[in-house]
């Protein structure tokens, strides 16, 4: 599991303040105090303080533990994020009263805390579902200076032993948008690219996926895929990005010198980024469940900070990953 271990390396050098927004879930104190013990991060757990309290003792959580309790409804920073809430949201029609409700709502809290720079990013939907998640990054973190989508993309892990090409891949969009058109697929690609360089240190090798490889097939989501590549190499001119290509000619050298022989991926490449949400979806779930891949996801980017989306069946290690991943991600923001 070197690219895991190299992600948790790098986020034990980094310190970042990582919120949990279902701080009295047992998986996330669990996950907590793991990220508190290695150094992955400063964890802060949010929600009951009562209930968290009692969490801790019951997984025998040593009085020096680390990590920090905030109770959004007696929090001494409850009237500054219920303000900043209200200045963030109140040409909705939102007024004070409302946002000091919205403020007491833990997924929301979470999300304050980063917005104001009282933490440096956050994780929740062990039990809140995707909807609230994503909702609350959105409305109060809002997208990144440049940024007109807020996208999500999973990091597979191909580790195991029966595994003939070890390493890190980024899928996208696996997790969110539903059928993006050219330049949201575009900026899709852009954006995982950076992405996977800023979890993994690597060169993003970046495939415009399709049912056709190099005019092999005719028709209009081909055409969107082809269009899709364009406008990303016209983005990030930079960038080693190819499309479209069928999987194969984008993984395997072999089919690669047969299929798209002329392709500067010879592939090899790293991040695949389909045409929809359907398609993404059912390939990482099938690398996962077939493949016996890790799937760390779906992570979220074109945020202005990380907020991050957890599966409702995730263990305390996918929570441990994520926050990981979280950390790492407010590392690289930090380098911009």
């Amino acid at each position: 599991m070197k690219p895991l271990e190299t992600l948790l390396q790098n986020a034990a050098r980094s310190k970042f303040r990582i919120v949990l927004s279902e701080g009295a879930d047992p998986r996330a104190v669990e996950a907590a105090l793991a990220a508190q013990k290695d150094g992955i991060a400063k964890m802060i757990l949010v929600g009951p303080k009562a209930e968290i309290t009692a969490e801790l003792s019951a997984q025998d959580a040593p009085t020096d533990h680390g990590v920090r309790i905030e109770d959004p409804c007696q929090s001494d920073l409850l009237p500054e994020l219920a303000n900043l809430y209200y200045e963030l949201r109140s040409h909705k029609g939102i007024n004070a009263e409302e946002a000091l409700k919205a403020a007491q709502t833990p997924h929301v809290f979470a999300a304050l805390l980063v917005k104001s720079g009282h933490a440096d990013g956050t994780v929740g939907g062990a039990v809140a579902t995707t909807a609230d998640i994503v909702r609350a990054a959105i409305q109060v973190i809002g997208p990144a200076p440049g940024s007109t989508l807020i996208s999500s993309f999973f990091l597979m892990l191909f580790c195991a032993s029966h595994h003939e090409k070890k390493g890190a891949y980024v899928f996208a969009d696996s997790g969110l948008v539903v059928d993006p058109n050219a330049d949201e697929m575009a900026q899709i690609a852009v954006s995982s690219a950076a992405s996977f360089e800023a979890l993994t240190g690597e060169t993003p090798r970046v495939a415009m996926l399709s049912f056709s490889t190099h005019g092999s097939a005719k028709h209009e989501s081909v055409s969107k895929v082809v269009m899709a590549t364009e406008k990303a190499r016209n983005a990030n001119p930079r960038l080693l990005i190819d499309g479209e290509l069928q999987f194969d000619a984008a993984f395997d050298a072999g089919v690669a010198k047969k299929k798209a022989e002329l392709s500067p991926l010879k592939g090899e490449a790293n991040v695949f980024i389909f045409p929809n949400l359907e398609s993404g979806n059912i390939a990482y779930k099938i690398a996962q469940r077939l493949g016996g891949a890790t799937a760390i996801g779906p992570i979220l980017q074109g945020l202005a900070k990380p907020a991050n989306d957890l599966s409702r069946g995730c263990t305390s290690e996918d929570i441990l990953h994520m926050i990981a991943v979280t950390a790492a991600q407010a590392s690289a923001q930090l380098a911009t």
